[in-house]
């Protein structure tokens, strides 16, 4: 299968690390140019040298701008005026007992989970409708169908994604723009081998550390470890080619068979 993203340009938010700078490098070895994002200008261009490094030959654009902030969209607008292919990659999480849970963290999460998909949505969507081509992504997680008791507001929040994909894509119908969520299972990153270590015992070694947490923690899953980064990343950049273009509307799982049910 080849997937030529040749002349297309990618925003994808929250990728100075982790999944992010996975999917920004998969989207560039295809050919496109790709718009690494992040809140610090220096942890932006340090990710763009690597990500340089990484993929010889990439088109990487630094746009360094909190997207989640009210006048974020507008700013990454003004360093990336058209995107052809928009993945909202950014998110937070964390354990925390659901009771202690305070209304700030509440709209917190809600702010950089869910609102800042939705403006950066319909900052970029009318112009893809416009030139009738465009890729729309959210990248959720198996939290947003089997929602863990010690992480229930970032369950919360990536079920409410699930949504605004369902109903962007339905907005975007006969525009030739297609929409999708992908579901992530977990997945091994930096952030994630700190929550695993908030969890686990923090003097057992990674290796053993990371069988406990699967064991304990995410028992469900069939691969029983932890997915890499790349692994999401092949989905986005299928679900970002014209080899997808009949797939829309979708919540696409790369969750190890985490989720026990045929559909989300």
């Amino acid at each position: 299968m080849h997937i030529d993203l040749t002349g297309r340009t990618a925003l994808v938010t929250g990728s100075t690390q982790g999944i992010g700078a996975a999917i920004a490098a998969g989207l560039a070895r295809s050919g496109a140019r790709v718009a690494v994002n992040g809140r610090d200008r220096q942890r932006v261009d340090e990710a763009v040298q690597r990500l340089r490094g990484e993929v010889p030959g990439g088109d990487f654009v630094p746009v360094a701008a909190d997207v989640a902030a009210d006048d974020g969209p507008d700013l990454v607008r003004q360093a990336l005026p058209e995107a052809d292919i928009l993945i909202n990659n950014l998110g937070i999480f964390g354990a925390k007992d659901p009771l202690e849970i305070t209304d700030a963290e509440w709209r917190r999460y809600f702010e950089v989970n869910v609102l800042a998909a939705v403006r950066l949505t319909r900052t970029y969507l009318p112009r893809m409708a416009e030139r009738g081509w465009g890729r729309i992504q959210y990248i959720a997680s198996d939290s947003a169908v089997v929602v863990p008791a010690e992480m229930i507001h970032y369950g919360v929040s990536k079920t409410a994604l699930l949504a605004v994909g369902r109903g962007f894509a339905k907005q975007a119908a006969g525009t030739g723009v297609t929409v999708n969520s992908v579901i992530a299972g977990p997945t091994h990153t930096g952030g994630v081998e700190d929550f695993v270590y908030e969890l686990v015992d923090r003097d057992l070694p990674w290796d053993q550390a990371q069988r406990v947490f699967m064991k304990e923690h995410r028992p469900q899953s069939l691969l029983q470890r932890l997915i890499e980064p790349e692994e999401i990343a092949n989905m986005v950049v299928y679900l970002s080619s014209d080899l997808a273009s009949a797939t829309t509307g979708g919540a696409l799982r790369v969750d190890g068979g985490y989720v026990d049910a045929i559909l989300p």
